[in-house]
């Protein structure tokens, strides 16, 4: 089955259904930087119209790097960015969704990315210790004021997440979710009922895609690699998930976008669906 291959975020932002996750690429030392900001132009060119990054990735310094690489960005390419965690100390991170704290991370990677609004906002994870109201109302006020676009949350609940959307529309969902773990399925549903984008990270199991034997045959059939299967399974799956791979490799971005023009049959769908994560994967 081939499926669809765009997606309306908030039901008119339109963007590839296969993006990328930009956490894993270095900003130094030079030549690393150099060799990142050649990989998001070469993503780019291969159609790529969605990239994830977040204040939390480098606090800061992944936004920038985007936009050395590509700003001015092309009209079709969305960036989408996440704020609500600060840095308490090197190698730490907290919550922090405070609406003065939001504010500030806004107006920062507004700075960062080189533009005056962000298309689609996400919160990064919800503060435990701050009323969601009072979270999302920041959110909110910021979208009123032009700042934000579009709102999504990040490693929700279906409670939480019907709680957000009393608060504020919700234009995305961002769980982790892949072929070998589905605890977030219902979220998935939730997701798909009501129209929301939802981007899984970690897309991929590490690791153990290429280990399970059903996946490899699959894989072996359509001469592809166990990757472009897990990942065009996602795609499959449902219509609203945005697969977000990420990767600092040339390569393994080529091979990882090549996996939108895998056509699965109803029986691969059948074996990969059937798949669970309790047992170990065949050797």
């Amino acid at each position: 089955m081939r499926a669809p291959t765009t997606f309306r975020i908030g039901g008119d932002l339109e963007v590839g259904r296969l993006g990328f996750g930009a956490m894993r690429l270095p900003t130094e030392p030079a030549d690393e930087r150099a060799a990142s900001v050649a990989l998001l132009r070469r993503a780019v060119e291969l159609g790529v119209t969605l990239v994830d990054t977040a204040h939390l990735y480098g606090w800061g310094a992944n936004e920038e790097l985007l936009a050395e690489a590509l700003h001015p960005y092309p009209a079709d390419l969305l960036v989408t960015t996440k704020v609500g965690v600060r840095q308490p100390a090197p190698g730490e991170w907290t919550y922090d969704a405070r609406p003065a704290s939001l504010r500030a991370q806004v107006d920062e990677a507004l700075r960062r990315l080189r533009v005056e609004r962000v298309e689609l906002l996400q919160l990064h994870r919800i503060d435990p210790d701050t009323p969601l109201a009072d979270q999302l109302g920041a959110l909110g006020d910021l979208r009123s004021e032009g700042k934000v676009g579009r709102i999504g949350l990040s490693e929700v609940t279906v409670a939480e997440l019907d709680e957000a959307r009393s608060v504020v529309d919700i234009a995305s969902v961002q769980n982790r979710y892949n072929l070998l773990d589905r605890e977030h399925e219902p979220v998935l549903k939730a997701c798909e009922a009501a129209g929301i984008a939802f981007l899984p990270w970690r897309p991929v199991a590490p690791g153990a895609a290429d280990e399970h034997s059903v996946i490899r045959s699959v894989a072996s059939a359509l001469d592809a690699t166990p990757t472009q299967i897990a990942l065009a399974w996602l795609l499959a799956r449902s219509p609203v998930l945005l697969p977000i791979p990420g990767t600092a490799s040339v390569e393994h971005l080529e091979e990882n976008v090549a996996a939108a023009g895998l056509t699965l049959t109803d029986e691969h769908l059948r074996r990969l669906d059937g798949l669970t994560t309790e047992a170990s994967p065949p050797r």
